[in-house]
């Protein structure tokens, strides 16, 4: 392999990554990217490795620069030693599905808050470079949402700023928000870290990073009362031949980010410290914005063509948000990354339209799950 030089033509030395949540989607297509076109060896360490074992096989050419440790983080002494052997620590481990917010608001602030706490301390004390996964939900709502109406339509007042929009959240009984207040609490106490004991931290906001592996499919390989993020949601229903069901009518207005422009991104953050190190960095594609009724409609015109199925068979419905996520669910209006920085830093900018990502993940999920869906409508209900 020939040698890989950063974006000021130096080179870049061959490092031991110590991946944390990298057997999950994210990581998945991470640890394929490091494999194909890096030297650098990634130590894993997830609950579950179903999503990387195509890597860990013996066969695989790169099985020797692939290794994983079965781990719960939140009681397993090895991870320091992971950790202090590493190079570079990317933390992606999360419980990040909005139907757990609500019902297992516990949990998503342990997940995502608590759990890091011992992550970040390793990197500090052992002066090892961090790039933790944060989330564009710490900004929650925008300014624009709380505008009279003749101003809403000026984007200025939707575009999320990484170093000026403040972070505006419903109240505590809204647990939807316990997520984003865990990782904002997160974000400000790596930044602390940095700021009196100098840890080299990067934090990334992902906005609605989509394609194949994401989430999982109920009754599949998740769990049948599970509820994974819309992208599954939608493509659940469709496998299904279910109406998509729109949350309070699906207003809500999103920008969706092909995970291989993401990953992308991340290795520039990976090979480029000088470069990235003390950044905040938001992540997504504000040309791929519609609302989530806009998205639903667009997978059904998608998903008809790729299953050979009329798009007059597949249809939406409305469900309240109680109804769909429970009692003290809340959300934001819209999430436009503003990409000054990363454009300034990395000279990355997304290059996936939205049609063509979604033909890509739905071509997938079809291939991958149709044969199953079939399987488990043919079952007699009891």
């Amino acid at each position: 392999m020939a040698q890989r030089v950063d974006l000021d033509g130096k080179p870049v030395a061959a490092m031991s990554i110590c991946m944390i949540g990298g057997g999950g989607f994210i990581g998945s297509h991470l640890c394929e990217k490091l494999m194909a076109e890096t030297s650098h060896k990634a130590v894993v360490v997830d609950v579950s490795s179903e999503k990387i074992n195509h890597l860990l096989r013996e066969s695989n050419p790169w099985s020797s620069r692939i290794e994983f440790h079965h781990m719960n983080i939140k009681n397993d002494s090895r991870l320091e030693t992971l950790i202090k052997a590493s190079d570079l620590t990317i933390n992606l481990a999360a419980i990040c599905t909005p139907a757990d917010y609500n019902t297992r608001p516990l949990d998503t602030i342990f997940s995502n808050f608590i759990d890091a706490i011992p992550v970040i301390k390793y990197c500090t004390e052992n002066n090892k470079r961090l790039i933790h996964f944060s989330t564009c939900e710490v900004y929650g709502k925008t300014i624009g949402s709380f505008l009279p109406e003749e101003f809403r339509k000026d984007p200025k007042y939707y575009m999320l700023k990484e170093d000026v929009s403040p972070c505006i959240f419903g109240p505590v009984e809204k647990q939807r928000w316990s997520y984003a207040c865990a990782k904002q609490m997160t974000d400000r106490l790596i930044y602390a870290e940095h700021a009196e004991n100098g840890l080299k931290f990067t934090i990334v906001r992902p906005y609605n990073w989509i394609g194949p592996r994401m989430d999982f499919i109920p009754g599949v390989d998740g769990p049948c009362d599970g509820v994974p993020r819309v992208l599954a949601c939608f493509s659940n229903n469709l496998l299904r031949g279910e109406p998509l069901k729109l949350v309070d009518g699906g207003r809500s207005q999103r920008t969706f980010l092909y995970i291989k422009d993401a990953i992308e991104a991340v290795l520039l953050m990976i090979d480029n410290p000088e470069r990235a190190n003390g950044q905040i960095f938001n992540v997504g594609n504000p040309d791929n914005e519609v609302s989530v009724k806009e998205l639903a409609e667009l997978m059904i015109q998608v998903y008809a063509k790729v299953a050979g199925v009329p798009s007059s068979s597949l249809s939406t419905l409305d469900v309240s948000s109680e109804e769909f996520y429970g009692k003290g669910y809340d959300d934001s209006d819209r999430r436009i990354p503003d990409m000054t920085i990363i454009t300034r830093q990395l000279g990355w900018k997304p290059k996936t339209p939205l049609d063509k990502l979604l033909d890509d993940t739905l071509q997938y999920q079809h291939q991958t799950y149709s044969s199953a869906i079939k399987k488990v409508l043919s079952k007699p209900s009891n």
